[in-house]
């Protein structure tokens, strides 16, 4: 038996083929995603203990900013020599650091990354753990001198004695290159700009006695942990102390959000590749199941019993499986290496010479691969393992072309019945925790039941769907008709993979789609300024910035709007950490906002704070009612409630409790932020488009700040939603690779098992024309077919998906048309091109030959 199932594997190794191709790309984004993940990992691990301080002493954090508020938390430096003097300390380093500050060149193009990586101002000294080394020019001896890193010179076109421009918080000043420092370690992707300490701390801090954190080296033999606990014995509460391993393990944390990102899309990639590979393999082994019906007949009658028939089944799947995941971890291995590549694109310097492979990346390819040809392999070996020794005798088929369905119909009905009550549920839930979960079980069952009731639903649509091909193709085209008729079975696996894919799109379409117009509705219905200034990634900018802003000519009002994470003590006992909103007092006038209860003058004045009605009924918060609040470094205050609003906001910009209360209060408490849009209306006299002119030509230095109306603003949260819908079509993409595939193996495979069929009808006068025109037909008919189900169930998902939206405040919804429309004619061009070398396989058969085929 052993010897039978390797011949017989070695001989349909060809058709064997498409179905390994499924296999492959799965594993292949398995592998690649862990390969790449553990070798980003590995790589920072090393940079960030090679480059952290023993212990590192920082400004005590005790709220998380959800939004930026712009803040450099501070200490101060004399703060420095206090800590050098604590037993085991060999050096204490003042750092003058800040994020995300903007750079810009001579013509104001910012020489940051583009990749979204951060611009990074800090003082420079030069210790054992320092990430880069002077190259060229010397260090910083003066407030308008820098060094830059080597990697942002090179891509940004900057050398020694070019003047760059510092975008910081207290303001922006220039700076002469007079050296470059080069990474000695990984390049994270960041830009760096060195300046000397005393500069750094006036230009970036906005005091020459302000540090941003200090800088501990251990004297030799002295443990970490232990001079981290003498060091805080010594300065007492109020601060944050980190070992080199707790600064590393915080960076990875850090990092882990992103590699996250990169990890879960690749495995989604994988997921939907094994999902439709199933169908694929499943089909490919019933059809050849089919096919050797005579000779498993021939093996029952020397013989073999059941087991022995389905263990050989079961092992051509295992070979295909060990195989598919072979070539898929090779695969996997390039993917990663393309993804290490691209990522020295963009600015972060990863070795390939440095990959790492752990054992669970073979480990786990060859758990996907291997197990997903066989749990896609059994049911068909099953069948085989049924063969009776009588079909030797016969041309016999076990497909079961005229097996009735109704076990189908009664499991599927079942499934179908649980999923929609779970949509329903969905619908009808007012929490989004429970409306979530049961939408996803909702969407799993639903696609469950269509797999198994697929089958049933071939012949009514399909007879729809080439009702009109015997009028307008004439006997060819009630044959390819009949063709996707004659196996409901084989049509619906095949389908299926097409369905999957679409599916999603469907789905996630109507759920951008109805984001976009939720979101259009709240700006149209909020936003009555005629301009927005604001960052790009809705980063904070300088003060000098909305000072510009109020010098332009033609600018009237000018309503500003800031963040400030705080906790606020409510009346159930609850303490909330969020995120607050301040505006000024002229709010009205820029947005048009709807109150529950109380008025903008009410909630903006001092002392005062607003809330979403929501919010406030769920914590049985009252008008007039006094809070206490805490915002960053430990300043408490009183607030009185002034006002609910009633906007059912889309909350994808938004936090918990929709606090706001008045810029002064804002400013009182938290006097070093930063605003995060500036809301501008033209002044009397000015018209919009002259008032928009003066303000790009006023900000022109500053590019990263927009001036945006209404309909660029719009375009922006698009462009965000959009982020997700390329994920979508990239995910479509590749299930239509792998329903091409599935398509072009059945086709293939029915071709073969077709051949004398083919023959007999090229004898009688056939032309070879018709004949690729119904394989052509039958391939479209079942493409259409399997987009059509695939778009029934994506709406139907999409409006589950608008309901757990609706939620969160995204009441609108929409279908997009064009996409749907656009799937369909898809469609058609995939079944064409999933036809085009079966069909003309089957056209160039010998007609002799292929009457004579048994």
């Amino acid at each position: 038996m052993l010897k039978a199932t390797l011949r017989s594997f070695l001989a349909h190794k060809g058709r064997l083929v498409l179905s390994a191709l499924a296999v492959i790309l799965s594993v292949a984004f398995v592998a690649g995603s862990l390969i790449f993940s553990d070798t980003v990992t590995r790589t920072f691990d090393r940079l960030f203990a090679s480059t952290s301080a023993d212990v590192l002493v920082a400004p005590e954090e005790d709220l998380n900013e959800a939004v930026p508020s712009g803040r450099t938390p501070t200490l101060p430096d004399s703060l420095r020599e206090k800590v050098a003097r604590v037993e085991g300390v060999a050096h204490a380093h003042i750092d003058a650091s800040v994020e995300n500050v903007t750079v810009v060149d001579r013509d104001n193009e910012s020489v940051g990354p583009t990749t979204g990586a951060p611009t990074v101002a800090t003082n420079w000294y030069v210790t054992d753990r320092s990430p880069v080394e002077l190259t060229s020019g010397h260090a910083p001896r003066g407030p308008g001198q820098a060094l830059l890193d080597a990697d942002t010179a090179d891509t940004k076109n900057v050398e020694i004695g070019d003047t760059l421009t510092v975008l910081a918080r207290p303001g922006s000043f220039k700076v002469e290159i007079v050296g470059i420092a080069t990474f000695t370690t990984t390049n994270p992707g960041a830009a760096l700009v060195f300046l000397d300490t005393p500069t750094a701390q006036q230009k970036l801090l906005g005091s020459k006695d302000a540090a941003s954190s200090i800088s501990v080296t251990a004297e030799k033999g002295v443990d970490d942990e232990a001079l981290k606990r003498r060091i805080a014995a010594e300065l007492g509460a109020g601060y944050d102390l980190e070992t080199a391993d707790e600064q590393a393990a915080s960076a990875a944390s850090s990092l882990g959000g992103f590699l996250d990102v990169i990890k879960y899309v690749m495995l989604g990639f994988a997921g939907v590749a094994v999902l439709v590979g199933i169908f694929l393999i499943v089909n490919t082994f019933s059809m050849l199941i089919a096919q050797r019906t005579r000779e498993l007949g021939l093996l029952r009658a020397l013989g073999a019993d059941r087991k022995q028939v389905r263990r050989s089944v079961l092992i051509e799947a295992l070979l295909l499986g060990l195989v598919g995941s072979t070539l898929g971890l090779a695969a996997g291995i390039g993917l990663a290496l393309g993804l290490i590549e691209l990522m020295g694109l963009l600015g972060m310097n990863l070795k390939s010479t440095e990959m790492v492979v752990t054992w669970a990346t073979p480990v786990s390819s060859y758990v996907v691969g291997v197990g997903v040809t066989f749990v896609a392999a059994y049911l068909p070996a099953r069948r085989a393992a049924h063969v009776s020794p009588m079909a030797a005798l016969a041309d016999a088929e076990i497909a079961g072309v005229g097996r009735p369905l109704k076990v189908r119909a009664v499991a599927g009905s079942v499934v179908a019945v649980a999923g929609a009550a779970a949509l329903v549920g969905c619908a009808v839930a007012d929490k989004t925790s429970s409306a979530a979960s049961l939408l996803g079980l909702g969407i799993v069952l639903t696609l469950i039941a269509t797999v198994i009731a697929g089958p049933l639903l071939v012949r009514p649509v399909i007879r729809v769907l080439g009702g009109a091909f015997p009028a307008v193709f004439g006997s060819v085209g009630r044959m390819s008709q009949r063709n996707a008729l004659r196996n409901p079975r084989r049509t619906g696996a095949t389908a299926a993979a097409l369905m999957v894919g679409l599916a999603l799109v469907g789905g996630l379409s109507v759920a951008s789609a109805s984001m976009t117009k939720s979101f259009d509705r709240q700006i149209d219905d909020t936003l009555g300024a005629d301009f927005v200034v604001q960052n790009n990634t809705f980063m904070p900018f300088s003060p000098e910035i909305t000072g510009k802003i109020e010098d332009t000519e033609g600018a009237g009002l000018v309503v500003r709007q800031r963040f400030t994470p705080l906790e606020v003590a409510l009346p159930d006992g609850e303490n909330v950490e969020t995120t607050a909103a301040g505006y000024g007092a002229r709010l009205d006038d820029v947005a048009n906002l709807k109150y529950a209860e109380g008025s903008s003058r009410a909630a903006l004045a001092p002392g005062r704070i607003g809330m979403d009605k929501e919010f406030a009924k769920k914590h049985g918060v009252r008008v007039g009612d006094v809070l206490p609040v805490t915002f960053p470094g430990g300043r408490e205050a009183k607030l009185t409630v002034g006002a609910f609003t009633d906007q059912a906001a889309p909350e994808g910009f938004a936090v918990e409790g929709g606090l706001f209360l008045g810029l002064g209060t804002v400013e009182k408490y938290v006097p070093d932020g930063q605003d995060s849009a500036v809301y501008v209306n033209a002044a009397s006299g000015t018209s919009a488009d002259a008032l928009r002119e003066r303000l790009e030509k006023t900000l022109d230095p500053y590019p990263q700040v927009q001036v945006r109306d209404q309909a660029d603003y719009k375009e922006l949260i698009r462009q965000q939603i959009s982020v997700m819908l390329y994920l979508v079509y990239a995910l479509l993409g590749l299930a239509i690779v792998i329903a091409v595939l599935g398509v072009v193996n059945t086709l293939a495979l029915s071709v073969v098992e077709r051949t004398r069929e083919i023959g007999l009808l090229r004898a009688i006068g056939l032309g070879r024309r018709q004949l690729r025109r119904m394989i052509r037909l039958e391939s479209v008919v079942i493409a259409v077919f399997g987009a059509l189900l695939g778009l029934a169930l994506g709406l139907i998902w999409g409006l589950a998906v608008q309901q757990v939206l609706a939620l969160q405040g995204m009441r609108e919804l929409a279908f997009p048309w064009p996409t749907i429309v656009a799937v369909v004619i898809g469609s058609v061009v995939v079944g064409l091109a999933a036809a085009l070398l079966p069909a003309l396989r089957a056209s160039r058969m010998n007609v002799l030959a292929a009457i004579a085929h048994e």
